[in-house]
């Protein structure tokens, strides 16, 4: 009985320094781009914790890094180092900016991207003639399936359905520059096929104009299971979400500053957003909590623009 006891007592014991650990592995930080010097073209990817405190340069090259995704303690980034001018390829890292790899030789389009298979598969945009192509790379960056979504533009994949289907910003024609550009989010299944609108730009509203997003890149949120997106409408940008089958979209938040690209915390508990004036003078990164809708300004006017935030974990798995 004694024995039973003390096996029992180091079982717990054992248990509660695994639960510690992995709180302290999976804690969340945030990573985001920031405009660093404008006279250079020199974007990076900055770290900092949920509370706003210890950011920090993960990048500090001087040329362009963008972030746009990460999984779990794998932060994805599309660089320019070792190229030409703004001729992106993909790299990874940590929170920390520590452990730098070259994730692929596959030249990319600047573009959002997610992952399947517990990050075993991912899906990139590659910059091709043809504008309405994805590709899904593996782990180590080798091409294992390419799909045509029909149109003529398609850009910031994001798997959804445990990687059955894609969610996609899609136009009718190559560019913004064209007219009948027609942007919407647009959903497929991950051969190609079955193409589905799903977002409809309200017909009388002018907002977007012919560059502003009339439907920007999807986000899923994890918990309730549907995709959310900036738009200009009514003069202004802001959060609307619409569920996978298209059968209902509505405005997912009431901020009265302008909302753009953002991301979900894997528990759906955080959502974390990009904010502007109606003017884009000064870019914020904001961390809403979901349930009570309270908002928290995490960053400062040290730069202009602070933009596209994502969940990272702060330490590795």
């Amino acid at each position: 009985m004694v024995k039973g006891v003390i096996v029992l007592a180091l079982l717990t014991l054992f248990s509660s320094c695994n639960s510690k650990e992995d709180a302290v592995q999976h804690e969340l930080g945030l990573v985001y781009n920031v405009l660093r010097d404008a006279d250079v073209d020199n974007f990076e990817v900055y770290s900092m914790n949920l509370d706003g405190s210890n950011k920090k340069n993960i990048t500090d090259l001087h040329r362009v890094e963008w972030t746009y995704y990460s999984y779990k303690d794998t932060l994805y980034f599309i660089s320019d180092r070792d190229s030409c001018k703004r001729c992106y390829f993909l790299y990874k890292s940590d929170f920390d900016g520590k452990h730098v790899q070259k994730v692929s030789d596959l030249e990319l389009a600047d573009s959002w991207m997610s992952s399947r298979n517990d990050g075993e598969e991912l899906i990139v945009k590659p910059k091709l003639i043809t504008k309405s192509t994805f590709y899904i790379l593996d782990r180590n960056g080798n091409i294992v399936n390419r799909l045509d979504t029909g149109l003529l533009f398609a850009a910031d994949p994001l798997f959804v359905n445990d990687g059955r289907q894609v969610v996609f910003r899609g136009g009718k024609t190559v560019g913004k520059n064209i007219d009948g550009f027609d942007e919407e989010l647009y959903i497929m299944d991950s051969d190609g096929s079955n193409l589905k609108q799903l977002t409809h730009y309200p017909e009388e509203d002018t907002s977007a104009g012919k560059y502003g997003y009339r439907a920007g890149a999807p986000k899923l949120n994890p918990t309730e299971n549907f995709v959310t997106y900036q738009s200009k409408q009514d003069g202004k940008y802001s959060l609307y979400a619409t569920t996978l089958d298209g059968s209902k979209t509505w405005k997912l938040t009431e901020n009265t500053q302008d909302e753009g690209w953002h991301d979900w915390s894997p528990d759906g508990k955080w959502l974390a957003i990009e904010l502007f004036d109606d003017e884009q003078s000064q870019f914020h990164i904001g961390l809403m909590n979901w349930e009570t809708k309270e908002m928290e300004i995490l960053t400062d006017d040290t730069f202009k623009y602070q933009q596209a935030p994502n969940f990272i974990w702060k330490s590795r798995d």
